[in-house]
């Protein structure tokens, strides 16, 4: 392994660790607009993938190109039908008389 890949790797682990202990210290109130942030930061991902898969460099990066535009668009949408979900939770019922 070269020494780039060590720290890439060193890094990713500790970006894996310091996310789970500040996604776990959200209180409840906070996710739905931590929710439509992360939904932000999903449609920067499908922007990059479509840069990525524009080029017609080899078949191989359109094709993993087009992979990262549904894998994208898939977590964009759940993301949107689960703070969708959240806000209805927040809705005050209406009572039939």
């Amino acid at each position: 392994m070269t020494e780039a890949l060590i720290a890439a790797l060193f890094v990713f682990v500790l970006a894996s660790f310091a996310g789970f202990e500040v996604i776990n210290k959200v209180p409840p109130t906070l996710h739905t607009p931590l929710m439509s942030g992360s939904n932000a930061i999903s449609g920067i991902a499908v922007i990059g993938a479509l840069l990525v898969s524009g080029p017609k460099g080899s078949n191989l990066s359109v094709i993993l190109g087009l992979i990262a535009v549904i894998l994208a668009t898939i977590n964009v949408v759940g993301g949107f039908l689960v703070t969708d979900r959240m806000l209805q939770m927040f809705k005050k019922k209406e009572v039939k008389a």
